[in-house]
């Protein structure tokens, strides 16, 4: 399908070409970048500029500079995502937006300052406690703060209903995607996860307005395939909230027969579990919205909804068989969260497999057997 292909295109690019057009096209807008898992696209829409994630540079880019500035047990996206900078790769943005996901991230934020003291490089302190009385208004004084970073940043004013607007735009993208990961869990052999992955992380690189169009001809051409069904198992995909994994591993995940029914790839795109309200103020209304209807990660911090019983309700929802933790090499959210995983799963009588990945990974011999392994335990159990 020609929109998958585009895709890998769009994705696969270590200067951004899609964002170098965009700029192209609009001389006087910025375009501003974000660390993955979470950010408020919709402040950034509003002020006229173009937000892109940043998912570090996989196996393209070899590390010469980075490792002088971070110690050796750091992930890989950190040092990539600096190298990346200290390359000239990064040179199309205008700004860098990073928030709270871990310390390295916290650290990169202000390495970035001391390496490009030029740029706007901005932190978003997210609440740790939503269950207190002032996260929401904590939240929504943040959100002001960066917007007004925002505004004179593009030398412009951001009204209600153009936040409204852009609101409603990232709403609809959202609700595609999950239309798109209803298709997958009722017919996971329509959508190859390995085409679905590219899809969706195509949206952090594109404007909203082009990534709808195309989320809109997808969904229509996928929902009337008619592909032969597979006999492979049904599994959760956990862990890779931050750092990708490799797409040949995805692909492997497949061919080994896995048929993936839900995972937390590119998360930040996802990120809501419902629309966001567009009445009324909607710099409180986004605040309301993180604290209460974003979806359990291992990097958000909520005992009013505990990670590990959304991980099992996830599995149960998507009627799948097992879990497959994918956890990037030296990730310490995924790790420390990975024990109370396996303890509710074990509670629950749910198979899973834990394996580890680098984004410069290239070859997944041992990953193949152990998955092959796994999935005959499962079928011949």
């Amino acid at each position: 399908m020609a929109e998958f292909e585009r895709t890998f295109d769009i994705c696969a690019g270590l200067d951004f070409p899609s964002v170098r057009e965009w700029k192209q096209a609009h001389p006087e807008s910025k375009a501003i970048a974000y660390f993955p898992v979470y950010a408020p696209v919709e402040l950034i829409h509003a002020a006229g500029m173009l937000p892109v994630g940043l998912s570090g540079a996989g196996d393209q880019l070899d590390i010469q500079h980075a490792d002088a500035r971070f110690g050796s047990f750091i992930c890989s996206i950190v040092k990539t995502t600096l190298e990346m900078g200290l390359t000239g790769h990064l040179e199309p943005f205008d700004g860098f937006l990073f928030s709270t996901i871990c310390d390295s991230a916290r650290n990169l934020c202000f390495v970035m300052k001391r390496n490009f003291p030029a740029m706007y490089v901005d932190f978003l302190h997210l609440p740790h406690n939503p269950s207190s009385p002032a996260a929401a208004q904590f939240l929504t004084e943040e959100y002001r703060r960066v917007l007004s970073e925002f505004e004179r940043l593009g030398n412009c004013k951001v009204s209600d209903d153009a936040l409204r607007s852009s609101i409603r735009l990232y709403n609809r993208s959202r609700a595609l995607i999950r239309g798109l990961y209803e298709l997958r869990r009722q017919n996971p052999e329509k959508v190859p996860t390995s085409e679905l992955y590219q899809l969706v992380r195509a949206g952090t690189f594109l404007p909203v307005e082009e990534h709808i169009t195309q989320l809109e001809r997808v969904l229509a051409e996928v929902a009337s395939r008619s592909p032969k069904k597979r006999d492979s198992i049904r599994i959760v995909v956990e862990g890779s909230f931050c750092e990708q994994p490799p797409l040949p591993l995805i692909r492997l995940i497949e061919e080994a027969g896995c048929y993936v029914v839900d995972d937390d790839f590119v998360i930040g795109q996802s990120w809501f579990d419902a629309d966001l309200p567009t009445d009324g103020d909607p710099v409180p209304a986004l605040a309301t919205s993180y604290l209460d209807h974003s979806v359990y990660s291992s990097v958000r911090h909520d005992l009013r909804k505990p990670r590990w019983d959304g991980l099992v309700e996830k599995v149960r929802r998507s009627k799948a068989d097992a879990v497959l933790f994918l956890i990037a090499k030296f990730c310490e959210p995924a790790y420390f969260d990975y024990v109370p995983y396996k303890q509710e799963l074990e509670r629950a009588g749910i198979p899973h497999l834990q394996l580890e990945f680098e984004e410069k990974s290239f070859t997944f011999d041992r990953l193949r057997t152990e998955i092959e392994t796994f999935v005959e335990s499962l079928v011949f159990d």
